[in-house]
């Protein structure tokens, strides 16, 4: 399983996540209303023939609850500008909550495999040089070097195994039943292991709602920005811009704002904020960009109030859990919808493993509770993406097993159904490496080193 993130017009939820703020963003923000509108996330998995290998893909611009407003703090995750890795207590946190989702996947494929009699030969985390291994009843579970996800092992194909090639309890050898319950079960995993995630968030924190109000907040001025050298200060509240009034509430907001600073490098704007009981008019010029758009250096976030409910009694558990899943689950679906849909504008914000787990990270060091919604995203990305019909991905070869079905229960020839399913896990390994790479470079401790 590789990890990556994509960034979508419903990254709205990683934002939440870390209380965040984005930098130019599409942040919708709904009137009291559930969270779970507002999160969204992908993630995909991969298989072969003798493995199985996951690859969660993550739209970025999401985000998750905080509390206060003025807790909130900004992080431009378009930009990779993370602040996360400070603390090492939350990146351990995060790495360990990716960790988990990818023990989780491979657990569902090998326990289906199990249950059934189906030899199965490894159990990996990561992929690579193995750091750590052991044997039990012929299985070699690993931990290996690149965190790129993991795999479950059949020895269906290996030259080296001493299982007869007819044996019934091979894989390649099951009924079509048989074989699509293995490669489905890490779907069905990552979905059970997401609502066991939400219904013990809403057990025993409650169920994060957020109430919107007009105008759009901005929770941080950047030193020496054209916003600081005109009286813009964090906290304030974005009423009007121009002729453009934001008194009302809705989706749009953040990114009304952003396109009129963007149209207007050097020309001066006229700000209505709100400040504390005050309303104060501002001129704000504008810098300009190297791509000659304009910037003034904040960062915006929906004007809203983040609070929780909890339960009265053991139904409500039960009614806010099946709400805020069926909610979440719909934010992923159409994510990935806008993803593929935007692809053009979404694939230059694609970031890797580095990325997830620095979100996750400054997740962690803002409000714990938002690592419940960070591991249910995610377990809902790398389920909703798994079965697409891609070569490396479980839904890869659950289409490869349907063609068997259309074809009478005749497969495709071995050497054409390796060459398809070998080539689409070079292209997730080498897309992985190369975003696990990128994503490091383009930390902000990284570029201080360099």
């Amino acid at each position: 399983m590789l990890t990556s993130l994509l960034s979508s017009s419903s990254s709205y939820t990683l934002v939440r996540l870390i209380n965040s703020k984005t930098s130019i963003s599409d942040f919708p923000a709904k009137t009291t209303t559930h969270l779970s509108k507002s999160v969204c996330s992908s993630v995909c998995g991969s298989s072969c023939s003798n493995f199985h290998s996951k690859n969660p893909f993550l739209p970025t611009n999401s985000g998750f609850p905080q509390g206060r407003r003025e807790r909130f703090r900004t992080r431009a995750i378009a930009g990779l500008d993370f602040g996360g890795f400070e603390s090492a207590q939350s990146v351990i946190e995060a790495v360990g909550v990716l960790a988990a989702i990818i023990v989780v996947h491979e657990s569902g494929h090998f326990l289906a495999a199990y249950l059934q009699g189906i030899h199965v030969s490894k159990f990996a985390v990561g992929f690579g040089p193995i750091l750590a291994k052991f044997n039990s009843n012929n299985v070699e579970y690993s931990i290996r070097a690149f965190p790129l996800g993991g795999f479950v092992g059949f020895p269906d194909n290996d030259p080296e195994s001493d299982i007869p090639v007819d044996d019934v309890n091979l894989l390649k050898n099951r009924p079509i039943f048989d074989r699509v319950l293995v490669i489905s079960a890490g779907v069905v995993a990552n979905i059970i292991f997401a609502y066991v995630i939400i219904f013990a968030q809403v057990s025993s924190v409650g169920l994060p709602v957020q109430e919107a109000f007009p105008g759009v907040l901005v929770p941080e001025v950047r030193p020496f920005s054209a916003a600081s050298r005109d009286g813009v200060l964090p906290g304030d509240v974005i009423l009007a811009v121009d002729d453009i009034e934001l008194s009302k509430t809705g989706p749009n907001l953040v990114s009304e704002v952003v396109d009129v600073i963007k149209k207007s490098p050097g020309r001066n704007i006229l700000f209505k904020v709100g400040r504390g009981q005050q309303n104060v008019e501002l001129y704000v010029t504008p810098d300009e960009n190297s791509d000659g758009t304009g910037r003034i250096g904040v960062q915006l976030s929906p004007n809203v109030i983040l609070s929780k409910i909890k339960p009265k009694n053991f139904m409500e558990v039960f009614s806010y859990s099946g709400r805020e899943f069926w909610g979440l689950t719909s934010s992923v679906l159409d994510s990935l919808k806008q993803t593929f849909l935007n692809f053009s504008q979404t694939a230059s914000k694609v970031s890797g493993p580095v990325a997830i787990i620095a979100v996750g990270a400054e997740v962690a060091k803002s409000n714990i509770d938002g690592l419940f919604q960070f591991a249910a995203v995610l377990n809902l990305n790398l389920a909703v993406i798994n079965l697409l019909p891609l070569p490396a991905l479980d839904g890869g070869s659950l289409a490869l097993i349907l063609i068997e079905a259309a074809r009478g229960g005749r497969k495709l020839p071995l050497e054409l159904e390796q060459q398809i399913m070998s080539s689409g896990i070079m292209l997730v390994i080498v897309l992985g490496v190369f975003l696990l790479v990128r994503d490091t470079l383009n930390l902000e401790f990284i570029k201080d080193l360099l």
